[in-house]
């Protein structure tokens, strides 16, 4: 595990304010008038303290109706390191990272988790920053078929919950080309479709074209039994209009499985998520992994500094914002965590009654613009003293 000084914000506040002074800040800081600790069951939290990692439980609330029921759903998000050494066999390395999380998963189940999500490519380390093809290109499986989903299914289908999970995906129809992808599967059991990664970060140790490209299905939004939810990976946070597509085509959660590490994006890390749920009128789940990664060779950053062989810390810190713009606490910068959020799915469309964001999106007047903008002689709008 990486070590941080600072291991948790909102431990560290309540360690250190008095009571009244507490309850001011956590209205500033995280838009909540009242606590909103959610209290789990003994059966989770026990799981949790047996297997050595941290859960937390929230939740949002909405204003009751009287056309419509509450449409309450809990929500949980997954952060975790890696298990073995990146030096050990591809299948170990991927059985072992399966084990912790299936215990993971068995806590979100007791917690009564309707839909799990987890980190970006979580089945693998992180070994995009070396820029070497083998072996970390054989971590890569099928989304549909691949042993992954197919251990995942039989989890969903027992617990009746709908799971995403991110994926090195091998695209066997296609030239056997590599994807980011993230998996959805019904609370059925069933594969539900796939969506591939938007944006690829070329920034940093993140030397992500090296093995995969922007991917090609567009922002699909997946209806289930617990919402309509979509998928934001990673660096595709970073860019509103993906998270406006998702929106304009329904969405009610939208996950952002992430890999990402201090000091690069962490002063981004807890507004990004948090904007695209009060612009887009839904619920976001930011999900971070931790710790520190080791590889075999050495490797440069392009920055002029030494080469070396850790990359990280990953600092986790998964939390869910609401689109009413509360969020909950994070979970810790450097354990294995469980985020556990029961929320209303009613308060998408009263914030969106309340505020008017969307009756006022324009988006003739945008897509005019995005168009210009799109061609090679376009010209940016700037009036100049003559």
């Amino acid at each position: 595990m990486s070590t941080f000084e600072l291991k948790d914000l909102n431990e560290c506040l309540e360690q250190h304010l008095p009571a009244d002074e507490l309850r001011e800040v956590k209205r500033i800081l995280y838009g909540v008038e009242e606590d909103q600790t959610l209290n789990l069951p003994k059966s989770a939290t026990d799981i949790a303290e047996e297997n050595g990692f941290e859960i937390k439980g929230y939740r949002f609330t909405a204003r009751q109706e009287q056309t419509r029921k509450p449409r309450i759903v809990r929500v949980g998000a997954i952060q975790n390191s890696i298990v073995l050494p990146t030096t050990a066999p591809i299948e170990q390395q991927r059985e072992a990272i399966w084990n912790k999380v299936k215990t993971m998963i068995k806590a979100a189940a007791a917690a009564g988790c309707n839909v799990v999500g987890t980190q970006e490519a979580w089945t693998m380390p992180f070994a995009f920053c070396t820029r070497e093809k083998f072996p970390w290109c054989e971590f890569a499986e099928e989304a549909e078929n691949g042993p992954t989903t197919k251990m995942l299914s039989e989890l969903a289908k027992t617990y009746n919950m709908v799971i995403i999970h991110s994926i090195l995906e091998r695209d066997m129809e296609h030239g056997e080309t590599i994807w980011n992808t993230a998996v959805v599967i019904s609370n059925s059991g069933s594969y539900l479709g796939k969506h591939r990664k938007n944006h690829i970060p070329r920034v940093g140790d993140f030397n992500e074209s090296t093995y995969y490209m922007e991917g090609n299905t567009f922002h699909p939004v997946f209806e289930t039994e617990f919402g309509k939810l979509a998928i934001n990976i990673c660096y595709g946070r970073h860019h509103p209009q993906n998270w406006m597509m998702f929106g304009l085509n329904g969405a009610e959660i939208v996950f952002n499985p992430s890999a990402t590490i201090g000091r690069l994006s962490e002063p981004l890390w807890s507004i990004e998520a948090r904007n695209a749920a009060i612009a887009n009128s839904y619920f976001t789940v930011p999900i971070n992994r931790v710790g520190t990664e080791q590889f075999p060779n050495e490797y440069t950053s392009g920055d002029g500094n030494k080469a070396h062989k850790e990359f990280g810390p990953f600092y986790g810190s998964s939390y869910v914002a609401a689109p009413d713009g509360s969020r909950t606490p994070s979970l810790s910068r450097d354990k294995d965590g469980l985020l556990v959020v029961e929320l209303d799915l009613n308060l998408c469309r009263q914030v969106k009654d309340f505020w008017g964001f969307r009756m006022t999106q324009r988006l003739p007047l945008y897509a005019e613009s995005f168009e210009k903008a799109s061609k090679p002689d376009f010209k940016p709008q700037i009036i100049r003293e003559k």
